[in-house]
């Protein structure tokens, strides 16, 4: 049966994450107006915002509720050696994730946005139609729809032609 003290420290706990949640958000949203950017692109952030604050509520409340840490941990290393091997396999699921963030924090790339992606094999020059948590999805110049991994976008770089709203 919970105690008093663990009671009140699980409330404490989740207490300082909606603090944390409210003044992420509102950050993020801030963010967002200042840089006008497109709602989905907030929302892939919000997404993983949420993802890290159960995180850290399991591990919390795991370590207020006295669970023995020796099986804690051997069921954590279990699960990260199951999401290891599986972030092994479809390792650009780990990249691409990581590519929005930057893509969506400290890259000037907006939809609706003219672009040349700077590749010698390839000729990719066309429109921003939309950025999502894993792909940049393009209408090219001659009318073809390209679908493009993030981490991608990073690795092969960007020079944009032409805003389609102005600044």
């Amino acid at each position: 049966m919970l105690s008093t003290s663990e009671i009140m420290y699980t409330s404490v706990l989740l207490i300082v994450i909606f603090i944390i949640n409210y003044f992420a958000k509102r950050g993020v949203k801030k963010f967002t107006l200042l840089r006008q950017m497109e709602i989905n692109r907030k929302k892939i952030i919000f997404k993983l915002i949420h993802l890290v604050e159960y995180i850290v509520i399991a591990i919390g409340l795991a370590i207020i509720w006295g669970i023995d840490m020796k099986q804690f941990s051997v069921f954590m290393s279990s699960v990260l050696a199951v999401l290891g091997v599986g972030f092994f396999a479809q390792w650009s699921l780990l990249s691409n994730l990581t590519a929005s963030v930057i893509l969506f924090f400290s890259h000037p790339l907006r939809l609706g946005d003219r672009i040349r992606i700077l590749d010698k094999d390839f000729d990719w020059t066309g429109r921003v139609i939309d950025i999502t948590g894993f792909y940049l999805f393009m209408k090219t110049d001659d009318n073809r729809n390209l679908t493009i991994p993030n981490y991608l976008v990073l690795q092969k770089g960007i020079e944009i032609l032409e805003n389609e709203t102005p600044e």
